[in-house]
């Protein structure tokens, strides 16, 4: 009897453990990559103004927070150096600060932006994975920031987030030695390499489709999916943009993968077996809602997002037809991170909002919009059950409400 109960006393311990690692904001758009969020509750009433908490100097760089437990941690720009920063989340004291010696030349076109890093970190059993803007991956302990591993691709330009997938972590670099790579969590060794095409600034997901798991993300020319234990690509269509710009994070709702790009239709797709083979089927496509920068969320059979057109209009789709429900009045935001949270959308902006929505059918909405930040929002931000972490051009910040 007291054997059954210390294993079920362990069993206990190692669900509600569990628990916690699956609420924690633990990676690029949250726990599962999808922008919904699992730990905040909104509040029956949002306030006329929230409070904040703290506010600490950050350094540069679009890299959104990462939250576990009672810590915060940051990966961004001071000096010539990248850094990753762990903040205590109620106070926002410094726990401990690890960097590494990082230059980099902008090019000319990108001159309106900082010099990055651009990648959010995936926090993964107690290890920290960061991905540099010149390509360096590195692996750092949680508790203490030591480094564990570090691998530099001299990429010419590094802004997908990494994945972690079982023991791997997954990362496309560019530059001459352009590849999809998986390596070891705990070592740094590589288990397998895919160059197929350059990356181009999306990050993957993980979904399944006809019972096999597949690692979905836009690359340069293409949307592929690759068998995450082994590399071997499972499918891949074309999909261009202007500039080879494709950005946007994939969805999977209803059972279709929804994807978009510049200038070009949101599509929703169906990831069919035949013949052995796998396919992408086209289920439908919308050219009224392209979407650039900003990807999208989906909630309820609707996915909520932003088109670039009209200087950025929110909208709403149905998931399963494709068909528009509402757009938003235009010159709405050059850049919005969406999430849902129970029954509104949180939406940060590069206008240095924060607005409330209602998720709904039939048109848009605002709760409230609250300006946190005089410089824009370009990090997702990041939610503990108390409040949301944000990251604008230099600081990072926590609020209430």
């Amino acid at each position: 009897m007291m054997t059954l109960k210390i294993v079920a006393c362990a069993l206990l311990v190692g669900t509600t453990l569990l628990s916690a690692q699956t609420q924690d904001w633990s990676q690029w758009r949250g726990p599962k990559r999808d922008g919904v969020v699992m730990n905040f509750t909104p509040p029956a009433t949002w306030p006329e103004r929230p409070k904040r908490v703290w506010k600490v100097p950050a350094g540069l760089g679009h890299s959104s927070p990462i939250v576990a437990g009672d810590r915060v941690y940051l990966f961004s720009r001071i000096g010539e150096q990248e850094v990753l920063t762990a903040y205590d989340v109620a106070t926002g004291d410094q726990a401990w600060r690890q960097g590494y010696d990082a230059p980099y030349q902008m090019h000319p076109a990108m001159a309106s932006h900082d010099k990055g890093p651009k990648s959010t970190p995936v926090l993964d059993r107690g290890r920290i994975f960061t991905l540099g803007i010149s390509g360096i991956l590195s692996a750092f302990d949680q508790a203490t920031g030591k480094i564990a591993w570090r691998h530099d691709s001299a990429s010419e330009f590094s802004s997908m987030s990494p994945i972690v997938d079982g023991d791997y972590v997954i990362a496309h670099v560019g530059g001459a030695t352009s590849a999809m790579i998986a390596f070891n969590r705990m070592t740094g060794a590589r288990v397998w390499t895919w160059k197929g095409d350059g990356p181009g600034y999306a990050s993957p997901i993980v979904a399944t489709f006809g019972g096999t798991r597949h690692l979905v993300t836009q690359t340069r020319v293409h949307i592929v999916a690759l068998a995450p234990a082994d590399g071997r690509e499972l499918w891949r269509a074309p999909f261009t943009t202007l500039y080879d710009q494709n950005i946007i994070t994939s969805v999977a709702a209803g059972g279709l993968l929804i994807y978009s790009g510049q200038a070009k239709p949101t599509i929703g797709a169906r990831v069919v077996q035949e013949g052995g083979a796998w396919k992408l089927q086209e289920v439908w496509r919308n050219e009224d809602v392209p979407m650039y920068m900003s990807s999208p969320v989906a909630s309820g059979g609707v996915l909520y997002g932003l088109t670039h057109r009209n200087r950025g209009q929110f909208f709403a789709l149905d998931a399963a037809t494709g068909k528009t429900l509402w757009t938003s009045p235009p010159r709405q935001a050059e850049n919005a991170a969406l999430t849902v949270a129970t029954n509104v959308l949180i939406v940060t902006t590069t206008e240095g909002e924060l607005i409330v929505m209602p998720m709904s059918k039939q048109g848009h909405g605002v709760i409230r919009k609250y300006t946190l930040a005089e410089s824009p929002i370009w990090a997702h931000p990041a939610f503990t059950p108390a409040g949301v972490l944000v990251k604008d051009a230099e600081t990072l910040s926590f609020w209430t409400f």
